[in-house]
């Protein structure tokens, strides 16, 4: 698979793969058994993928643990992004919200490299911004680790603009991890244009739209109770109705490049930027197959203006997440001393 550098150092695979539907999403409360996901994540390796993106929270360490294990045996082959800013007690604190202090921090990477298997971790992130500790000192206390050798790259998960340029003068951020795809494009008006700036990576996560964009789903399509989707507005009578039409010219101009769906889908995000880099999640060896092989999606500069055509003229109705949840994305710090 052809590499792509994020920020100025972390070259990786054009896609990487994103482990947390492994310990449950989507519908399955429990995921794959742990030897199926260690091989799917062995095969993924097998299929070119060099990055690989978990965090302590998903599975409450179980995916850490998982992801440790299936790439211990290759580790000098690959990078691991992970992520911190819970409150575990493992870290010093009580379970249960945000936290980013900097002792938190410091307890969650020791904890981290020891489930990963591994004596430093290629790319930590702040998962989401914590409102009661200024960026300067997440970001300080990051700079520290990775003087210590336990980090090699920082990054930042939903961050707002002011933040990473805030974070970015403190220690080089090497990436943004932020939901981006052909069905949730906000972050062209205010992220993108700042990691072009500064030179940061932009790592997508649910580039397939969480399932839409595989044109697996119709109107017809109904959600387990466990699976968040159900109570996501998107995907929710009319909105989802309304949304069919950008899947619609998806698997049209999929038929005519040769492709699927989904892989047209990841083709257009591959083709935005050369710094972008997206983490389709997957539990299934097949879809995993699929996606890996978006790489080699060649297309034409009359199908990108289509495709670009279409994404600017089909409004998406709905919300990307319920709002409690969505109330945490693109969050600007508290000014130190605030």
């Amino acid at each position: 698979m052809k590499q792509r550098t994020l920020g100025t150092g972390l070259t990786v695979s054009e896609i990487g793969l994103g482990c947390m539907s492994l310990t449950g999403a989507y519908g399955n409360v429990g995921g794959p058994s742990r030897g199926d996901s260690i091989a799917l994540i062995r095969r993924a390796v097998e299929l070119g993928v060099t990055f690989f993106d978990t965090a302590e929270v998903y599975g409450r360490f179980e995916n850490e643990d998982i992801v440790g294990e299936a790439l211990e045996p290759v580790r000098d082959r690959v990078k691991i992004a992970t992520k911190f800013g819970f409150g575990f007690a493992e870290n010093g604190v009580a379970d249960g919200g945000l936290n980013s202090t900097p002792d938190s921090i410091r307890r969650a990477v020791d904890h981290s490299l020891r489930r990963l298997r591994t004596d430093h971790i290629d790319l930590y992130y702040q998962h989401r911004v914590d409102p009661s500790v200024p960026i300067e000192d997440v970001a300080g206390t990051v700079k520290e680790l990775i003087e210590a050798g336990k980090v090699l790259h920082f990054g930042l998960s939903e961050a707002a603009a002011g933040t990473i340029r805030r974070a970015h003068a403190v220690q080089p951020v090497t990436a943004v991890q932020s939901e981006y795809s052909m069905w949730w494009r906000d972050r062209e008006q205010d992220t993108i244009p700042v990691l072009a700036e500064l030179g940061i990576g932009l790592v997508p996560y649910s580039p397939l739209g969480k399932g839409f964009l595989t044109g697996t789903i119709d109107a017809s399509t109904t959600f387990a109770e466990t699976d968040f989707r159900g109570q996501t507005p998107r995907f929710q009578g009319e909105a989802l109705q309304a949304n069919l039409a950008l899947v619609e010219v998806l698997n049209r101009l999929a038929g005519e490049v040769g492709a699927t769906p989904a892989q047209l889908a990841l083709a257009w995000l591959l083709n935005q930027q050369p710094w972008i880099v997206p983490i389709p999640g997957t539990k299934r060896v097949e879809r995993l197959a699929e996606n890996t092989a978006a790489s080699g999606v060649e297309l034409k500069d009359a199908q990108l203006a289509e495709l670009r055509e279409a994404a600017d003229r089909i409004q998406i109705v709905g919300a990307r997440y319920p709002e409690a949840q969505d109330a945490m994305t693109n969050r600007e710090a508290p000014l130190p001393g605030e």
